[in-house]
């Protein structure tokens, strides 16, 4: 595999919605361009998905949702994809089995790449057509909900690759040099009462709404996101093996699935190594960790007499700084630096996944979107270098389940003060 081209980029006279779905779909074209068509058949466990499969979701998504709704007479080039590549709406009609995706070798990979093809002609013979609001919200929505498979796309191709012995690079561009040391340091911050979750004022998922109060006690973020060099202490001092430190459910997910260290690290001539998507390399001691779940990052926090943020703090903590952080866009692919509150790896948060005060999904299958996930799951915020920056605002919530560990997921204390 090599290392992916720079995509196209549109002009400054294309309308602005127009504008946003040619760079989106470019950028998937700019992920997928290094894969085989072996490659993108890869699905290494339920949780993950192949990029086959993603590429077709993510056009189905505007064929669904758009082209079924607004163009009269509309027809589909295949009926059939309608199954095939839904994901989890269940009002839009059945679906292929979620842990089989890896097992639709037809339609064949060409075959998926004309459907994309004939869905953004038509989409974008629909923009030119039409002004209704409803439609370029609905393909802003989609462009949005393309950048999330994005991030998924190259995150489950990382846990696929790692099955192979060979530890195949997706990236052919090499490791990186080691990254920089960041100081120890926590910012103080003051509470009160406070907003948080979107103001309405241009995209947000409909989960980041409404804008609603909280009261926040003074509290401290530290000044940089937990190392790798830091995670190896916490593994010396037995983190991994003192139940005193854990939540009962994580230290017993950690016994079955013998959990010692993060995911895809190993130890070879006493020095931890870890894959990455550019490959086999040892571990930067100055980088963030990643790959650990919510379990593993409380485990930390309270080893190092902290805690996890809530989703409150990071967001009164983060609303006025510039976006400004290593994502999907830079290239790397892996964590680089520790400081700042954006980008490189995600962080957990004490806060679960649930509706804000006054929460309505939208009508039909797109309310499905988020809403029906707000139960057993936990917020993360901030980005990963997996995540393209287009995607963010201070109001952004991802969410996991607190055993997961395949995504760019790693953390930054917190005190009370």
């Amino acid at each position: 595999m090599n290392a992916p081209t720079t995509p196209h980029s549109v002009t400054e006279a294309d309308l602005p919605i127009a504008d946003l779905f040619r760079q989106t779909r470019a950028r998937t074209d700019h992920l997928i361009a290094p894969l085989s068509a072996e490659d993108m058949m890869l699905q290494s466990m339920t949780d993950a998905s192949p990029a086959k499969w993603h590429v077709a979701h993510t056009t189905w998504f505007f064929e669904q949702f758009i082209l079924r709704e607004y163009v009269p007479g509309y027809t589909s080039p295949d009926d059939r994809f309608s199954t095939l590549f839904n994901s989890y709406y269940v009002q839009a009609g059945p679906r292929h089995a979620r842990d089989k995706r890896g097992l639709i070798s037809h339609p064949p990979l060409a075959d998926v790449q004309s459907y994309r093809a004939v869905i953004e002609d038509a989409i974008l013979t629909l923009l030119e057509r039409t002004d209704d609001p409803a439609v370029a919200d609905l393909v802003e929505l989609g462009c949005h909900h393309e950048m999330q498979h994005q991030e998924l796309l190259v995150t489950d191709l990382l846990h696929a690759l790692s099955h192979n012995i060979l530890l195949p690079a997706y990236n052919g561009g090499g490791p990186l040099p080691d990254a920089p040391a960041m100081a120890d340091g926590f910012t103080r911050h003051s509470g009160g009462v406070v907003e948080i979750g979107h103001d309405g004022n241009d995209f947000a998922y409909d989960c980041e709404g409404p804008r609603h109060k909280i009261y926040l006690n003074d509290y401290a973020l530290s000044d940089r996101l937990v190392t790798n060099g830091d995670w190896i202490e916490f593994m010396q001092d037995g983190g991994y093996t003192n139940p005193v430190l854990w939540l009962m459910d994580g230290f017993a997910r950690a016994t079955r699935e013998g959990w010692d260290a993060p995911l895809y690290w190993w130890q070879q001539d006493d020095q931890w190594w870890t894959f990455t998507l550019r490959g086999a390399r040892p571990v930067d001691l100055n980088a963030p960790v990643t790959h650990v779940s919510y379990y593993e990052a409380d485990a930390f926090a309270r080893w190092a007499g902290a805690r996890l943020p809530t989703e409150g703090e990071w967001e009164h903590a983060a609303v006025d700084l510039p976006i400004d952080g290593n994502f999907l866009d830079s290239g790397a692919l892996e964590p680089r630096g520790a400081r700042g509150l954006w980008g490189d790896v995600w962080q957990w948060t004490v806060s679960s996944f649930l509706p804000y005060p006054g929460f309505r999904p939208p009508e039909g299958a797109i309310g499905e979107y988020n809403g029906k996930f707000m139960v057993n799951q936990h917020v993360l915020r901030g980005g990963s270098c997996a995540t393209p920056k287009q995607q963010m605002r201070a109001s952004y919530r991802t969410f996991f389940y607190p055993h997961q560990r395949w995504q760019m997921l790693g953390l930054r204390l917190a005190k009370d003060i």
